[in-house]
């Protein structure tokens, strides 16, 4: 059976100082295109796998170029719907040594956020399809991408598809309140879940004990004791966490562990020189799903 993955969220115009200079210091911007589902459909699309994106953009020569920065490496963007007036914008500065990366938005009134329920025929998009993944971040865009989310995780489940989702905590696009509130509703059709050491604990309150995110001190144990609550509540069949130690914003040592049919699984470790942190989690994500998948 032929394998066909959903993913539905933001592409947004990404405006980046050349290197690592500081907005500041920048006179040039290099323009790219990203957001995190759209980079989990590239991901698998980069694996042989049939990737569909699905957002909202407008018909303009701007909305184009982000629907053509997919489609260029394979993704099935057919599904796109065209209007509203903007693609949102994010500024990123690349962080270095000890200064961190730094992410301004411009997002608001963007295509996807005025979105309405309408615009998404759910059933005619999962036709085919056998996977459906979305992001945190799409439900914290605004209150219609909260109730579109709902809306598109309820229709995946009742038609069968394995759904994924990837807490993936925005704090400047909403409060712990309203993540708890929105995600607690989304969860209860998630079959796999992504988090990293510190969504489960922002957006549900559950914390690893023996560890410390600022000094990087990881316990195993203590995400053992993570995964373990958070199926216990939601009843997923796999949680998935990234485990990041932070050297500095160049360095990085990256591991992850997963939890199956009541098992963990820990990957090695890997010392990381960072070239671009934006889209780690993603690549993770878009792995994991093709490695469930084959």
């Amino acid at each position: 059976m032929s394998q066909k993955v959903i993913t539905f969220g933001e592409v947004m115009l990404r405006l980046a100082p050349m290197g690592y200079l500081r907005f500041v210091q920048s006179d040039t911007m290099e323009a790219t295109y990203g957001g995190a589902e759209a980079n989990v459909a590239v991901s698998l699309a980069n694996y042989g796998i049939d990737a569909a994106f699905v957002t909202k953009l407008p018909a303009h020569e701007i909305g184009q170029a982000a629907v053509n920065s997919l489609r260029k490496y394979g993704v099935d963007t057919s599904l796109i719907v065209r209007g509203g007036d903007k693609v949102g914008i994010y500024y990123c500065e690349k962080g270095a040594s000890q200064r961190p990366s730094k992410v301004i938005y411009d997002r608001a009134h963007s295509a996807i956020s005025e979105a309405k329920p309408s615009d998404f025929d759910w059933e005619k998009i999962f036709a085919g399809a056998t996977w459906f993944h979305v992001t945190g971040i799409t439900p914290a865009i605004s209150e219609n991408m909260a109730e579109i989310t709902i809306e598109a995780v309820k229709a995946a489940k009742k038609l069968g598809l394995t759904v994924s989702t990837d807490l993936n905590f925005r704090k400047k696009l909403w409060s712990k309140e309203q993540a708890n509130k929105v995600m607690s509703e989304v969860c209860k059709y998630v079959d796999v879940c992504i988090a990293n050491e510190e969504d489960a604990s922002d957006v549900f309150g559950i914390k690893a004990s023996d560890t410390d995110i600022n000094t990087g001190k990881l316990s195993a144990k203590g995400y053992e004791d993570v995964c373990n609550q958070l199926v216990s509540k939601f009843g997923f069949k796999k949680v998935a966490i990234t485990l990041r130690e932070s050297i500095s914003a160049s360095d990085n040592n990256w591991s992850a562990m997963l939890y199956s049919d009541g098992k963990f699984y820990t990957s090695k470790k890997y010392s990381m020189r960072i070239v671009d942190r934006v889209g780690g989690g993603d690549s993770f994500g878009g792995g994991l799903i093709a490695a469930i998948l084959k």
